[in-house]
C-alpha cells in the first residue's frame, strides 16, 4: 500500500515536471514577443515564471537578467546570470552580462577582477578585452578609452569597440574625437546607431543642418528607427521648420505610441503654429502616457518584490505585494496572475480562480496552472 502511494506521488511529480517545460516555453515566447514591442513591464514576470519552471535554461536566465537590469535590480540580474553560468559554464553572453551587471551595481573590484581573469584565460581575445573596457567605462572613462583603443589596435574593424569608444569620448565631453570615431565607423560599416549618435553630437553643438543630415541618414538605414525620427523632429523644431518637425514627430509617435516625450515636443511645435487645440490634446496625451508609464513601472517593481517573497516560501507576504501592484495599476495582468499563484499556495482557491480569470481577461495568453488536489 505504501509502495502504491509512493508510486502515485512519483507519477504526480513526473507529470508536473512534464507540464513545466511547455509552459516555460510558452511564457518565454510571449515575453520575447512583448519585449519586441517594448512592453518590458509585462514581459518581466513572464520571464521570471519561465525561469522558475526551467531553472537550468541558460537563455531564459540571461533574458531574465536583462529584464531585471532594466528596472535597476542589478543584484537579482547578477544572480540570474550566475544561474545561467551554472547551467552552461562556457556561456560568453552570461559571463559578459554578469561582469557588466556587477560594474553597474557598484561592485567594481568584483567586476574588474572577473573581466581580467577572463582576459588572462585568453589574452589574445579582442572581445574579452572589449568587455573589460565596458566594465571600466562605469568607473574610469580614461581607462576605458585606452582599453577600447587597444582593442582597435588588435582588431581595427571591431565595430562595437569603435562605437563604444565614441560613446565614452562623448561622455568624457570630447565631442570632436567622438564624432571622428563615429565617422570612421560609418566608413567601415554605416550602422544607423552611428549616424544617430553623430546627429545628436552635432545637435548638441548647435550644428543643426549637420544634425538633420545625420539623423536622416540613420532613418534611411533603418526606417523604423523611432528615436531618430524623434530627434529629427526636435532638430527641425529648432531649425524653425514646423511642418517638417510635425511630420517627423508623428512618425515617431506611430513607431512608439506609448512614449510621452514625442507628444510633448509635438505640442510645443503645434503651439508655435497657432494650433492651440492640437497642442492641448498632445499635452494631455503626454501626461496620460507619463502617468501610465510610471504606474506600470511601479506595478512591475511591486510584482517583482512579490515574486521574491513567493520564491522564499512566503505566499501571504507575496499576495500583499501583488495586491499593491494591482492597486497601483489595475490592468497589469502579470500581477493578477502572480496573485493567483500566491492564493493557490494559500489554498484560497476561489480567490485564486478570480485572480487568474482577471489575468487572462487582460492577457489571454496567461493560462493558469492546473489545480492539484
Amino acid at each position: 500500500m505504501m509502495m502504491f502511494a509512493w508510486s502515485r506521488a512519483a507519477l504526480l511529480v513526473v507529470s508536473l515536471v512534464a507540464q513545466d517545460a511547455p509552459r516555460a516555453k510558452a511564457f518565454f515566447a510571449q515575453a520575447v514577443e512583448l519585449e519586441a514591442q517594448a512592453r518590458y513591464a509585462e514581459a518581466l514576470p513572464l520571464l521570471w515564471e519561465a525561469a522558475q519552471l526551467e531553472p537550468r535554461a541558460a537563455d531564459v536566465q540571461i533574458r531574465l537578467g536583462e529584464a531585471l537590469e532594466r528596472i535597476g535590480a542589478l543584484d537579482a540580474a547578477a544572480d540570474a546570470y550566475r544561474r545561467a553560468l551554472a547551467a552552461d559554464t562556457g556561456n560568453r553572453k552570461a559571463t559578459n552580462n554578469l561582469i557588466l551587471a556587477l560594474a553597474k551595481g557598484g561592485k567594481a573590484l568584483e567586476a574588474l577582477t572577473l573581466a581580467r581573469a577572463e582576459l588572462a584565460a585568453a589574452p589574445g581575445d579582442a572581445d574579452r578585452l572589449f568587455t573589460l573596457g565596458l566594465a571600466q567605462a562605469e568607473y574610469n572613462l580614461d581607462d576605458a578609452v585606452d582599453t577600447f583603443r587597444q582593442v582597435l589596435a588588435r582588431a581595427p574593424r571591431h565595430t562595437l569597440a569603435r562605437y563604444n569608444l565614441a560613446l565614452t569620448l562623448k561622455r568624457a565631453d570630447r565631442p570632436a574625437e567622438a564624432g571622428a570615431e563615429l565617422t570612421r565607423l560609418i566608413e567601415i560599416e554605416p550602422r544607423p546607431e552611428a549616424h544617430y549618435q553623430l546627429g545628436v553630437i552635432a545637435w548638441q553643438q548647435g550644428q543643426l543642418d549637420r544634425a538633420a543630415d545625420a539623423l536622416r541618414a540613420a532613418i534611411a538605414a533603418r526606417p523604423d528607427y523611432g528615436e531618430a525620427h524623434y530627434a529629427l523632429g526636435a532638430v527641425l523644431k529648432a531649425k524653425g521648420d514646423p511642418a517638417a518637425a510635425v511630420a517627423a514627430l508623428r512618425r515617431a509617435i506611430a513607431l512608439n505610441p506609448s512614449s510621452a516625450g514625442e507628444h510633448y515636443v509635438l505640442a510645443q511645435v503645434l503651439r508655435q503654429t497657432g494650433d492651440e487645440r492640437g497642442a492641448r490634446a498632445e499635452l494631455a496625451e503626454s501626461e496620460r502616457l507619463r502617468q501610465a508609464f510610471e504606474a506600470e513601472h511601479e506595478a512591475s517593481v511591486l510584482t517583482f518584490l512579490g515574486i521574491q517573497k513567493l520564491d522564499a516560501g512566503d505566499p501571504a507576504a507575496a499576495a500583499t505585494w501583488f495586491r499593491k501592484a494591482t492597486a497601483t495599476f489595475e490592468s497589469y495582468a502579470p500581477a493578477h496572475y502572480q496573485l493567483g499563484l500566491a492564493l493557490q499556495r494559500l489554498d484560497q482557491r476561489e480567490e485564486a480562480r478570480a485572480a487568474f480569470s482577471r489575468a487572462r481577461q487582460l492577457n489571454p495568453a496567461l493560462v493558469p496552472p492546473p489545480e492539484h488536489h
